[in-house]
């Protein structure tokens, strides 16, 4: 590919995803949610893009939009390319996105040059990632690969839908678990691109890395009960406060994981119910978020939190209830796919830097059903989840660049 194609392909794809980010469910501001009107309109607009770039398309029963270019070789195996398309309330443009329409660029690039590739390619782009309308993560690629489970489908959004429901809603049909899209003999891996969600390509004045491991994840809520009263006529002494003592464990946590680097754990939401300004509160619901490189080290973290929750609230005369949400095991990403990954990056910026996910990915779905490789493009001042999340568009040239030499060179391999 010339420098000149590139640097349009480039453009395109810049504006593209500006295109997508004004698809929303939220005036004024960026919120897809899974199965949302604006999901519809988004898996619309990105299926004509992935038409013209001569895929077939599909959508299957949960909303994943899938995007298939045929190869003529006999016996040719497929690789998967892709990433979610849903977003978290009041998004950046490239969370996700940039995951979905990179490839359809990449290929477009590809079908231009006129390269037939001796492979099957299918890019999809997962209807939910983020656990924002339900608790649980990760529905569109655990239903791609045959991972779902009728405990998902009883998972309840702000409205008190079930999965279950929503799905049958919109598929106008009764609903079951799918098996896998796919054998994993068909296959030849999944590779994600996705922005780094942190400082350290930026700081090492890099455009893109390529990922040796998805860090352990545990998510889920700790509700803490007392007593609600009347803000002015009990006595402090005689409070049983469940926000003063969800205080006092936010405060824990977060000195907990500053003491014990790369541990890290996250409060990011409180909820009381029935708050009011002259009422104490009876009952605090508070998300936990704990991730860490080690399984072992991050399950030994959540027990301990959780310990440390439960003395707070006896001594407090409060009672603690831990309810996990979410759980993923630390992810090493396929070693050939990733050197393989790693050459094309040195190719096109000279050096490949590895590093750690510490977020989760579709990829740690996907890799229990075949290989994966995932490529970070460096996205400025580490911001994301954010309006102001940005990666520049000669930082999209060198991953659109990496992303077509990696597939000619996969050509050879496959």
């Amino acid at each position: 590919m010339n420098q000149t194609a590139l640097t349009a392909a480039a453009r395109l794809l810049d504006k593209r995803l500006d295109e997508l980010g004004r698809v929303t469910d939220e005036p004024g501001r960026l919120t897809r949610t899974f199965l949302s009107p604006a999901m519809e309109r988004a898996n619309s607009l990105i299926g004509g893009w992935m038409r013209e770039a001569g895929l077939t398309v599909r959508e299957d029963e949960t909303g994943n939009l899938i995007g298939r270019l045929e190869s003529p070789a006999p016996g040719a195996r497929t690789l998967l390319l892709g990433s979610h398309l849903d977003t978290v309330r009041n998004a950046g443009r490239f969370d996700g996105a940039l995951g979905v329409l990179l490839p359809i660029v990449a290929l477009a690039e590809l079908k231009e040059r006129g390269v037939t590739l001796p492979y099957h390619v299918e890019i999809l782009g997962f209807s939910e990632e983020e656990a924002v309308r339900f608790t649980g993560a990760y529905i569109g690629s655990k239903a791609y690969t045959g991972r779902l489970r009728q405990s998902d489908l009883k998972l309840k959004d702000a409205r008190n839908h079930t999965l279950l429901e929503v799905i049958e809603a919109h598929a106008g049909q009764r609903y079951s678990p799918p098996k896998a899209a796919h054998r994993s003999s068909e296959l030849l891996g999944y590779l994600e691109v996705h922005i780094e969600q942190g400082p350290v390509l930026e700081a090492k004045k890099l455009a893109v890395g390529v990922v040796s491991a998805i860090a352990s994840q545990t998510r889920g809520r700790l509700t803490f009960r007392g007593k609600a009263g009347h803000a002015g006529t009990t006595p402090m002494d005689l409070r049983r406060d469940a926000l003063a003592g969800a205080a006092e464990f936010i405060l824990f946590a977060e000195a907990f994981a500053g003491a014990r680097p790369p541990l890290v754990a996250t409060v990011g939401t409180i909820n009381v119910p029935g708050s009011a300004a002259n009422v104490i509160p009876g009952e605090v619901v508070v998300s936990l978020d704990v991730r860490h490189p080690s399984d072992a080290t991050c399950a030994a973290a959540v027990a301990e939190l959780v310990r440390q929750a439960q003395r707070t609230a006896r001594r407090r005369q409060l009672a603690c209830e831990w309810h996990p949400t979410m759980q993923h095991e630390a992810t090493p990403c396929s070693v050939p796919l990733t050197t393989q990954l790693a050459r094309s990056v040195r190719a096109v910026q000279g050096t490949s830097l590895p590093l750690v996910s510490g977020a989760g990915h579709d990829a740690v779905i996907m890799a229990k059903l075949t290989p994966v490789a995932m490529l970070f493009v460096r996205c400025r001042n580490g911001l994301s989840h954010h309006p102001d999340e940005y990666a520049s568009p000669k930082d999209l040239e060198v991953a659109l660049q990496v992303v077509v030499d990696f597939l000619l060179r996969l050509s050879t391999k496959s």
